[in-house]
């Protein structure tokens, strides 16, 4: 499976962004997927997870209640639409692809990873 990410940008404080990504791969319905970031000096950290179907969604408490994820099998598509963006948000954000059934919001748990796409939250 390879994954693309997109969507990152310059957007300011209380805006919104859209990240998408992008996987090609017979295997794709059958992966759970995440989203995670890394900010500059910090540790990779888990944002989001959604399963193969889709009604299996998890968030960090730092982002819940202001995004969302989702995606769309047909296009082999996941996304993750932030709103409310605070100037922590700022980081590189990877999406993540796993095999094993269930969510998990290490790194480790995760086989395949996109190149990442910078959003930056400015005051």
């Amino acid at each position: 499976v390879q994954l693309q990410a997109s969507g990152g940008g310059l957007v300011q404080a209380g805006g919104s962004l859209r990240l998408s990504c992008v996987a090609s791969g017979r295997t794709f319905s059958f992966n759970g997927m995440g989203w995670f970031r890394q900010a500059p000096g910090k540790e990779r950290e888990f944002v989001s997870f959604i399963d193969w179907s889709g009604n299996m969604k998890a968030y960090a408490d730092s982002v819940k209640g202001r995004f969302t994820i989702s995606r769309d099998n047909a296009k082999y598509t996941m996304y993750l639409q932030m709103n409310s963006l605070k100037l922590e948000d700022t980081a590189v954000y990877y999406c993540a692809s796993r095999g094993t059934y269930g969510p998990s919001t290490t790194a480790g748990g995760y086989d395949y990873w996109g190149q990442g796409t910078q959003v930056t939250v400015s005051s």
